[in-house]
């Protein structure tokens, strides 16, 4: 089956998409942008107009935003091409608060190191909000974990007031991106450990975002306390997954790691 020929539940196909993103139609220039990253899509003229889209000013709501940018940048991550990384620096920029948070989603996952001047400067003012419950004025979680997945170690000074921040999700991110730019082993661990301690949260989802946290870096520590953690059993296995992948990567074939066994025995349990 050719690219052409996948569908989804609306026979979208993607020369269909790409007609739809230069439609008057919002609603179907939005769906468009999604469905092209939701089944990455990657084809030239695809990426394009995604990237277009980043500056489209037709699609803004009465409350401000910009649904179709949102769409087209959290598809530019998905669809791994490096053109679209100047476009998603300058989305940075934009006026709503969940563009700026997918383009530094994307930026993380397209993995080019050019944006981390620009994701240093937005973290000015990290304790701007003075309460847990008070949003903060910039998607500061995605822009620390983005500098940590990209290994800017030059971030370590602006990031460390986050462990700080009185928005626990912040301050997981920021004990996250620590593990991934400490150095010294014994100094990441102590951050991989303030995550394991965070899975006792009494918010459920507060859980949910430090199982993904600990996923993310594959804190091997943290396995048995992600195997008891009061919450879903999917959830557990997507985290434990990621600990899994990074033992497989230390491993040297065709044996595994005394972790990988450990990790593979703990998912057994869930299944």
């Amino acid at each position: 089956m050719s690219e052409s020929e996948i569908t989804d539940d609306n026979q979208l196909t993607i020369e269909q998409a790409i007609v739809n993103l230069q439609c008057e139609d919002l609603g179907l220039r939005i769906y468009a942008a999604w469905w092209l990253g939701r089944f990455r899509m990657n084809v030239p003229e695809a990426i394009d107009l995604l990237i277009e889209a980043l500056a489209d000013e037709a699609d803004r709501t009465e409350a401000g935003g910009y649904p179709l940018r949102r769409n087209a940048a959290r598809a530019l991550g998905k669809l791994g091409d490096c053109r679209a990384v100047s476009a998603l620096i300058v989305s940075l920029e934009c006026d709503d608060f969940y563009v700026r948070e997918a383009a530094a989603q994307s930026l993380e996952m397209l993995g080019d190191s050019s944006c981390v001047a620009k994701l240093i400067e937005l973290l000015d003012n990290p304790i701007a909000s003075t309460a847990s419950n008070i949003e903060p004025e910039q998607p500061f979680d995605a822009i620390i974990e983005a500098l940590g997945t990209l290994g800017a170690t030059e971030s370590i000074p602006y990031i460390l007031p986050f462990l700080e921040h009185p928005i626990p999700r912040v301050k997981y991110a920021a004990a996250r991106a620590m593990y991934q730019l400490s150095e010294d082993p014994a100094v990441a661990d102590r951050y991989g450990d303030r995550l394991v301690d965070a899975l006792s949260n009494d918010d459920l989802q507060l859980r949910r975002t430090v199982l993904a946290d600990l996923g993310a870096i594959g804190y091997l520590s943290a396995a048995e306390a992600i195997g008891n953690t009061m919450a879903e059993n999917s959830l557990k296995l997507i985290s434990l997954k990621g600990l899994l992948e990074k033992q497989i990567q230390l491993s040297t074939p065709p044996d595994l790691t005394e972790g990988a066994v450990r990790v593979m025995a703990l998912m057994d349990d869930l299944l």
